[in-house]
């Protein structure tokens, strides 16, 4: 039985050393014996903020007022859209000078309806390399939802289809009501 067991050595001097090290300078060390935690920052690996894979992901139910917190909704309902896409909050992002990233395959896992209206996200880069916001109006992750939540229902599609649709009806209206008057 002892011989499946690993035997490890209590952390040394000189790895609380090069802990405190990696505390100050925001740099991680590999230990070959498992003493020092083993994870290579951004920094060291060459990966910086500008990478795609490091941009925020916001899917179209955290902005979503038909959905519950439970089902994925982030930001207040009083604020929230009722049933925003991936591409509207693409062009809000965008608009505002956002370097913007669509997935159109990508889906939220919390979301059961499979439809094409419910796919997508966007991915946006909140900073820059050396840490700074990239638009400073926007240092947070919620600050971007908040405001693509307000600038959608301005959007010129989303106002169209609502003068579009009330127009139809009053046309619609007003031909049954031509139609109810008989000639003598």
């Amino acid at each position: 039985m002892g011989r499946y067991r690993q035997h490890r050595q209590p952390m040394g001097l000189q790895d609380w050393e090069r802990v405190r090290d990696f505390l100050m300078k925001g740099k991680w060390e590999c230990d070959r014996r498992g003493s020092v935690a083993v994870v290579m920052a951004a920094s060291a690996t060459g990966t910086s903020r500008a990478d795609k894979e490091r941009f925020i992901c916001i899917y179209p139910a955290y902005l979503n007022n038909k959905k519950t917190i439970a089902e994925g909704r982030r930001i207040p309902i009083d604020k929230a859209v009722e049933n925003p896409t991936s591409t509207e909050i693409q062009d809000v992002c965008a608009a505002v000078g956002f370097n913007v990233l669509l997935e159109k395959n990508k889906m939220y896992p919390r979301e059961w309806n499979r439809d094409v209206q419910y796919r997508g996200r966007v991915r946006i880069q909140l900073k820059q390399d050396d840490g700074n916001p990239c638009l400073p109006q926007f240092p947070t992750r919620k600050s971007v939802m908040l405001y693509a939540a307000e600038t959608i229902p301005k959007l010129k599609s989303r106002t169209q289809k609502m003068g579009g649709s009330d127009q139809s009806l009053q046309q619609g209206e007003g031909g049954k009501k031509g139609k109810g008057k008989k000639k003598k």
